[in-house]
Formats: structure tokens, C-alpha cells, sequence
């Protein structure tokens, strides 16, 4: 990862949403998530494998947001925990495609703690709001 473009995916992830400030939504966080996810790509080697599992995780990392927008217009709330659980299935794969990148030596051991930091934070405040929802149904 080239120093130009690491420190803008690392600024990009201080600056939007929640990354690096204690201020922002989930629908604001997944979005920054998103673009951060975005900003990395370019970053990744030029090699086909490598572009390969960069779309992947394009794929992925996008989706969350997406899925928690959906929820947000969730006729019930079985609807809106049928989202929120999307979203949490999107955020695992991401994990598992940032894991093969970095292992895999696509960059710089460490380089993605920042953002698989979020990703461990967003999929806390997924579960905590699922189990919410649920809770509410049964009571």
C-alpha cells in the first residue's frame, strides 16, 4: 500500500461517520464503513486474485449499509431483524474477505486494524439491536 494511499483510506475512516469520532448513526457509520471499503480497493496489488477478492469485498462492505437502510423502512420489526440479520451476514463475509487480504499479504500487516476495528464495532451494535427487536416482539 503506498503511503499516499494508505493515509487516505486512514483519513477516510477518521473522517466520515464514526470512524475516529464518537459522534454518528449506524446508517451514517455503515456508510462510512462502506466508503472506507472503497477507498482500500485501489490500494490492492494488481494482481488478478487480488482483484478478485477486492470486489468481493466491494460487494460485501457496501451491502451493510444498504441492508440497514432497508431496515430503517421495515414495514414490522420481524421485517426490520430480517434486514438488521442481513446486514450482520454481509459484515462477516467483509471480515472474512479483510482476513484473506491481509493475510494474504495484499497489504501491510496491521494496515486494516482501523477498519476491521469498525467492522467488530458495527456488528456489536447489529447484535445489540437485533437482540432489542426480539425482545420487544416476545414482550
Amino acid at each position: 500500500m503506498s503511503g499516499e494511499g494508505e493515509e487516505m483510506l486512514l483519513k477516510g475512516m477518521a473522517g466520515e461517520g464514526r470512524m475516529g469520532s464518537e459522534k454518528g448513526g449506524i446508517r451514517e457509520r455503515t456508510k462510512a464503513f462502506a466508503l472506507s471499503v472503497l477507498r482500500l480497493f485501489p490500494l490492492l496489488a494488481k494482481r488478478e486474485e487480488t482483484r478478485m477478492l477486492g470486489r468481493q469485498l466491494i460487494r460485501s462492505g457496501t451491502s451493510v449499509g444498504a441492508h440497514i437502510r432497508e431496515g430503517k423502512r421495515a414495514r414490522s420489526d420481524a421485517e426490520m431483524i430480517s434486514k438488521i440479520e442481513s446486514g450482520l451476514q454481509e459484515m462477516e463475509e467483509t471480515v472474512y474477505w479483510l482476513e484473506l487480504v491481509e493475510e494474504y499479504d495484499m497489504v501491510e500487516k496491521g494496515k486494516l486494524s482501523a477498519i476491521r476495528a469498525e467492522a467488530e464495532e458495527l456488528t456489536a451494535m447489529m447484535v445489540a439491536s437485533v437482540r432489542t427487536l426480539k425482545s420487544r416482539t416476545r414482550g
